[in-house]
């Protein structure tokens, strides 16, 4: 099995700053995209950032320029900086990566139990 723990979400003033983490564990032969994504009340969970096992990254259109994804494959971990943020931005912030278990071609997909974000203005 593979687990994916998120951590370092927190309430916040609007313009500051918070880093989120994602330590993927468990029955992993090789990671290949990891994301971030979120979801705020009375809204559809949305991708906000993605990066490929090669580090390339694409961001949506409402965090680009203020968050960075990025990732470090020795510890199976991806991190999201978060800077400026804004009331808006207030959401349940969810990890996903698709794992590769074993040498087979067959991928999984998993997800993160949230982290909780709060901006307040």
């Amino acid at each position: 099995q593979v687990q994916l723990v998120e951590s370092g979400g927190a309430l916040v003033q609007a313009g500051a700053s918070l880093r989120l983490s994602c330590a993927a564990s468990g029955s992993i032969f090789s990671i290949n995209d990891m994301a971030w994504y979120r979801q705020a009340p009375g809204k559809q969970r949305e991708l906000i950032a993605r990066i490929t096992s090669g580090s390339s990254t694409n961001y949506a259109d409402s965090v680009k320029d203020r968050f960075t994804i990025s990732r470090d494959n020795t510890k199976n971990t991806v991190y999201l900086q978060m800077n400026s943020l804004k009331s808006e931005d207030t959401a349940i912030y969810y990890c996903y990566a698709i794992v590769q278990k074993d040498r087979s071609p067959h991928l999984y997909q998993y997800w993160g139990q949230g982290t909780q974000v709060t901006v307040s203005s």
